[in-house]
């Protein structure tokens, strides 16, 4: 069990529809607050001002995609540290794998599960709580 409760939560994609799904599903979890981005440009602006513990990223955004995103990320000494899991819709084996290696706690397959999500960025924020101690 992670000492440290999952409390906010900022994912970014350029779908807005995808947004809404995640912002309604990630928002019945009790006492988590969820911030929504559309686009990487803007995520790396807000991110320093908001610092939430939990990043989610769309692999496949148009602009500055995800993986781009997290690289710019991790430039930054203020969010080099910020857990991020990726969200595609190109959930193949050797796509996971890439992304994994970028430094992702993990990768959630497009279309999202509504019904799922919690649960499955739970299971990974918690993970990602016990793989660093």
């Amino acid at each position: 069990m992670s000492e440290r409760n999952l409390a906010s939560v900022f994912y970014v994609d350029d779908q807005a529809d995808c947004r809404e799904v995640v912002e309604v599903a990630l928002g019945l979890a009790p006492g988590l607050t969820v911030r929504t981005c559309p686009s990487g440009t803007l995520a790396l602006q807000e991110l320093p001002l908001v610092m939430p513990d939990l990043v989610l990223l769309n692999a496949e955004m148009s602009g500055l995609n995800g993986p781009a995103t997290m690289a710019k990320m991790r430039e930054d000494e203020k969010l080099r540290n910020l857990p991020v899991i990726f969200i595609t819709a190109k959930f193949l084996p050797a796509e996971v794998d890439r992304l994994l290696k970028l430094g992702a706690i993990g990768v959630i397959a497009k279309p999202i599960d509504s019904a799922t999500l919690v649960a499955r960025v739970q299971e990974l924020w918690v993970g990602s709580e016990l793989r660093v101690k």
